[in-house]
């Protein structure tokens, strides 16, 4: 893309799932105004403050129905990512086992193998409805294996959870004393659904932890403002980690993260519109390109499975690319089980997307 784009073509990416779109004005202005206050300028606690736990606190209550101790319970985060390696690197050592799903945020996987640790794949299918076979996944040597990664709404799929699933992942990992590591920023986006944490099903944190994001559900993607929770004893691990990595968030913008938890109902209402309206147009494209998708996922993306007849997906994005000059990620990056797949961002205007959508109809390798 960056070859064709300096050849002066205009290309469409609708890959990357960067949100476009601003945070509330009152994140904006909290930490504008807490910029000016000299004393928000020094090293902040590995921590964070005990203003921004506490918030964090209010908005699990509030949203979840979850109750975490902001005095040891909660871990603020540099970004969700960073906590993914902060827990391989906790929890892990040379020769351990982890789960990781496929497919799946590619991150589970390589942040495991710096660790040292033995990736093992579990399948996620349409056929098992993207959810883990835990029959199968029982009939593998769980005897070394310390931690899973499970991450509802699920990325790439969309797929949500339910109590149900919980109840099983909950009681798997205490069966099996392995840790359950759930990611959970996406429960906010195009969720007509009450969203749920998997401490529903384990309210004493005794198998879970659960990471959570500003970056989609806030707009706050390069802010780099996540969180993790869980037992005490698990955060103190994660964090005595994090402080030989980072020295603490800067204050102004946790001051901004605290504005940001108390946005109301109607900004994310709005939010959600402005994805829906998108979201439409790339379900029109890939009606037109005959791709199979779920109108009940929700999430950034859009996961679409190419027809029967398109042998080669990489072969057929490349043509979409070169010719129509529109970019999707063939599924395949997520895992082998998303060979047959494509994603789309939805983090591009209607007017892009329009473009897009013409662009598509009018090319020659579309159906007819």
């Amino acid at each position: 893309m960056r070859q064709l784009r300096a050849n002066g073509l205009d290309i469409i990416n609708l890959g990357i799932g960067s949100p476009d779109l601003a945070p509330s004005p009152q994140t904006i202005q909290a930490t504008v105004t807490a910029l000016h206050d000299e004393k928000n300028h020094g090293y902040a606690s590995y921590r964070s403050s005990p203003e921004l736990r506490k918030a964090l606190a209010d908005w699990y209550q509030g949203l979840y129905g979850v109750t975490l101790d902001d005095r040891g319970e909660i871990l603020p985060l540099l970004g969700s990512k960073e906590g993914i390696h902060y827990i391989s690197m906790a929890f892990l050592n040379p020769g351990d086992t982890v789960l990781v799903p496929n497919p799946g945020y590619p991150t589970y996987a390589s942040t495991a193998t710096l660790s040292g640790a033995n990736v093992r794949y579990y399948d996620l299918t349409d056929t098992n409805d993207w959810f883990p076979n835990f029959e199968e996944i029982e009939r593998s040597d769980l005897s070394n294996c310390k931690m899973m990664w499970v991450n509802y709404p699920h990325m790439p799929t969309g797929k949500k959870a339910n109590q149900e699933l919980f109840r099983r992942l909950v009681a798997f990992g205490k069966k099996h004393g392995i840790l359950i590591c759930h990611d959970n920023p996406y429960g906010l986006v195009l969720n007509q659904e009450t969203p749920i944490s998997i401490f529903s099903e384990d309210p004493e944190k005794e198998i879970c932890l659960e990471l959570n994001s500003f970056s989609k559900a806030f707009n706050m993607a390069g802010w780099r403002i996540g969180m993790v929770a869980g037992s005490k004893e698990v955060i103190d691990c994660i964090a005595q980690v994090k402080s030989n990595v980072d020295s603490g968030m800067f204050l102004p913008i946790q001051i901004g993260a605290i504005a940001a938890l108390k946005n109301s109902d109607e900004w994310h209402a709005q939010r959600n519109a402005t994805y829906a309206a998108r979201r439409n147009v790339v379900w029109q494209m890939f009606d037109h390109l005959g791709f199979e998708y779920s109108r009940e996922a929700c999430g950034l993306f859009v996961w679409g499975k190419a027809p029967d007849h398109i042998r080669n997906i990489p072969e057929y994005l490349d043509r979409l690319l070169l010719e129509a000059h529109v970019f999707f990620v063939p599924g395949e990056v997520f895992g082998s089980n998303g060979a047959r797949y494509v994603r789309s961002s939805l983090c591009a205007s209607v007017q892009v997307l329009d473009e897009a959508l013409a662009r598509i109809v009018h090319w020659k390798g579309t159906p007819s």
